[in-house]
């Protein structure tokens, strides 16, 4: 997809092996303590093993990014993500359960860095702000403030991708991107994607946050059908395994359930 910018406007990413080996993870902290582990966590979202992948999928939420806090690790674990996006073996499948985003690991490493994001989007800043913690205040969160353009710039790549599970996650992953000031110019070029894309989803949340955008960007979204009722999803009976995706209130969730400081 081309949104008539000059692409050298995106910011270059380090390779990923670079952001490895340059990295003291030692001296950074997750939710458990030194991120000592992360490199292995990194290196085995390629793993050969389908389960070795999944595991490392399933750390990057809930060791690098647990109940959406950002961690003095998480910025150059996003940093080491995105570089590896346009790797063939991101096209791999992992192990799915009722909470998991449908999809490769691409589509999951794009919700990811969509999480990661959201906790830096104008909502979550209003939200600090509004109990006296501000993100200027806490470094995790200015430190993935910087990198918004160059993570703007590898999810850009996906967003007409084949596979719509993957075009769907870099569209979603560009909404809090987009409140960057520095890229404000591009939501216009988003824009139809939302419509389109997006707001077709098989997905009622990303129905939602399509719509959520384009009433935020001052856009027209008549004619998008989000979830009626979203409680009904609380109290639905189990859905059969391939289609639970569908029905989990807690998918693509950005934003947290509180404040990581």
């Amino acid at each position: 997809m081309s949104d008539g910018h000059d692409p050298a406007f995106f910011t270059a990413l380090p390779a990923p092996q670079e952001t490895l080996a340059r990295t003291n993870w030692a001296e950074l902290h997750h939710a458990y303590g030194p991120a000592t582990d992360a490199p292995g966590t990194l290196v085995g979202l390629l793993d050969a093993d389908q389960a070795v992948r999944t595991r490392a999928l399933d750390d990057l939420h809930h060791v690098l990014h647990h109940q959406n806090t950002l961690y003095e690790a998480t910025a150059p674990t996003a940093l080491y993500v995105a570089a590896l996006l346009p790797d063939p073996r991101t096209t791999l499948p992992v192990d799915k359960d009722r909470r998991s985003f449908p999809g490769c690991l691409r589509a999951g490493l794009l919700a990811w860095i969509a999480s990661v994001s959201a906790e830096v989007s104008n909502t979550a800043d209003a939200e600090a702000e509004r109990h006296g913690f501000p993100l200027d205040d806490y470094p995790p969160a200015v430190a993935i403030r910087e990198l918004r353009p160059a993570l703007f710039g590898a999810v850009h790549a996906f967003l007409d991708d084949a596979d719509r599970h993957v075009r769907e996650a870099a569209i979603a992953a560009c909404i809090p991107l987009l409140d960057d000031a520095r890229l404000l110019r591009h939501r216009a070029a988003l824009v139809p994607l939302l419509r389109q894309v997006l707001g077709t989803s098989e997905l009622w949340q990303h129905r939602e946050r399509a719509i959520d955008a384009l009433d935020a960007w001052g856009e027209d979204s008549a004619g998008l059908e989000g979830q009626r009722n979203p409680f009904l999803v609380c109290d639905a009976d189990p859905q059969p395994e391939d289609t639970q995706w569908r029905e989990d209130p807690s998918y693509g969730q950005g934003g947290s359930e509180k404040l990581p400081f």
